[in-house]
């Protein structure tokens, strides 16, 4: 699955359109013309008759252009550290859609004829800038025509996993090691969730090896979870509390009441526009029901009534009632530091107000000050590093859109290129102009068919047969 457990994911996981990736369903067209026009050539015996402009002295005119065996590396261009994902499903790409249709419309698969090697998901590269010092991520050796419609999908796939993964790790490092929440599900098409939600595992796991800490997942979908087994989590939306007519409290109660108490029970407290209000609120409701039931000698149950944490969602054009006006945008408007702390210390003395019997006062404080905080809506990393200098009480970042861009110093690009071409049992440079063969002592030789599932043995099988 991952650097962190030396496992590769197979197509038992994946799923791919086999059928419709070997025909060039989802590649640009001009692979599909290159190949149909070097196995043209090779069915000619077609050799080499232009000019050698870059081999010296090497003859070529007994090479077979249509049977061309090359070196071709795929590499990211996005600047500094990145963190490599989609590498295990772009090598089942190559797994089960290598090769060619025969003369009676039979799929030959080549995956054996290659020579293959492959960096693990959670691995980094560095790139400076530099295209003629690339670190390659995964490397072919290998007739070209049976391979070269999947230079689109590999590429498209191991551009956006990686650009996830890396998103994902400069959010965790500008968190400082708390929780980020991975909420980007409604800002893209629902087909890519199970991809995202692994390339953000893949940068929680690099983060927390980098690091040496313990920080976990948290998806918002199942979808997210597929293909490493997680599983997604939230509580309450907006949607819920306008079902309550806007009575928040009202809605986590029937909400405590209805749902598994492993649910972490977080209050979205936004609503009203009065995060301070209604999340007293909804801590004085949960807590009369948490106490009744300690005092009924129903410890179990009293646990749907734990207050996990409340969540600011306040939008960007709206200062939050409670937040005095200073007349800055940036101070004023959406979940800003200053609303954090206003609510941080309404949390924690909440207690003070419940006119609780003495032995009750201990249990209480302890139990408001263990309620988190969570915030989101417009966070990235610039604007979770301003807070954590600020040393804002935030516990937990949910972060949606940010995670996905691509702009800037964030633009991961992923090219693939011929390298090497092989002459007469001789591999020879042959990169264009302005780039170069790279090196990655990551890369490790990829075992043709021991490595994979019985699914693809299978169909090796089938296919020589």
């Amino acid at each position: 699955m991952t650097i962190f457990n030396r496992e590769r994911l197979t197509n038992d996981v994946f799923k791919i359109d086999v059928k419709r990736m070997r025909r060039g369903w989802y590649s640009d067209k001009y692979f599909e013309n290159i190949g149909v026009m070097l196995s043209t050539l090779a069915e000619q015996g077609y050799v080499f008759k232009g000019e050698n402009l870059r081999l010296g002295d090497v003859d070529l005119t007994k090479t077979e252009v249509g049977n061309l065996e090359v070196e071709m590396q795929w590499f990211t261009r996005r600047t500094g550290k990145v963190v490599v994902a989609g590498v295990d499903k772009a090598l089942t790409m190559l797994r089960h859609c290598s090769g060619y249709f025969n003369g009676n419309g039979k799929f030959v698969n080549t995956w054996n004829r290659l020579k293959v090697e492959a960096v693990h998901d959670g691995t980094t590269v560095t790139y400076n800038g530099d295209p003629m010092s690339i670190q390659p991520v995964i490397r072919v050796r290998g007739c070209y025509r049976d391979f070269a419609l999947l230079e689109t999908p590999t590429l498209g796939l191991l551009t956006r996993s990686s650009r996830v993964a890396t998103n994902v790790y400069e959010t965790l490092i500008a968190a400082r090691g708390k929780p980020v929440l991975f909420f980007p599900a409604r800002f893209d098409l629902h087909e890519v969730q199970a991809a995202d939600g692994y390339a953000y595992n893949v940068a929680v796991q690099r983060f927390n090896q980098d690091h040496q800490l313990r920080v976990g997942p948290y998806i918002s979908t199942d979808a997210q979870g597929d293909w490493w087994g997680g599983a997604g989590g939230g509580t309450v939306a907006h949607a819920s509390i306008a079902c309550f007519f806007g009575d928040t409290a009202e809605t986590m109660m029937a909400f405590a009441s209805a749902c598994e108490p492993e649910i972490p029970r977080i209050a979205l407290v936004d609503f009203n526009n009065d995060s301070v209000k209604d999340s007293l609120l909804v801590m004085q409701r949960m807590f009369a029901r948490y106490r009744e039931l300690i005092d009924s000698a129903d410890e179990t149950e009293a646990q749907r009534y734990h207050l996990f944490g409340v969540r600011l969602d306040t939008s960007s054009s709206i200062r939050d009632v409670s937040v005095t006006p200073l007349g800055e945008p940036e101070l004023d408007m959406g979940v800003n530091p200053r609303l954090v702390f206003i609510v941080r210390n309404a949390v924690d003395t909440a207690w003070k107000e419940w006119n609780l019997p003495q032995e009750w006062n201990e249990r209480a404080r302890k139990w408001c000050v263990s309620v988190k905080i969570v915030v989101s809506g417009g966070f990235n990393p610039a604007k979770i590093s301003r807070f954590e200098k600020l040393d804002v009480p935030v516990d937990i970042y949910a972060v949606g859109s940010s995670l996905f861009a691509n702009d800037g110093p964030r633009v991961t690009d992923y090219t693939a290129d011929v390298a090497q071409v092989k002459i007469d049992g001789a591999w020879r440079a042959m990169s264009k102009v302005g780039r170069n063969r790279g090196e990655n002592p990551d890369l490790e030789t990829i075992s043709e068919i021991s490595q994979w599932t019985t699914n693809y043995i299978h169909e090796q099988i089938t296919t020589f047969a």
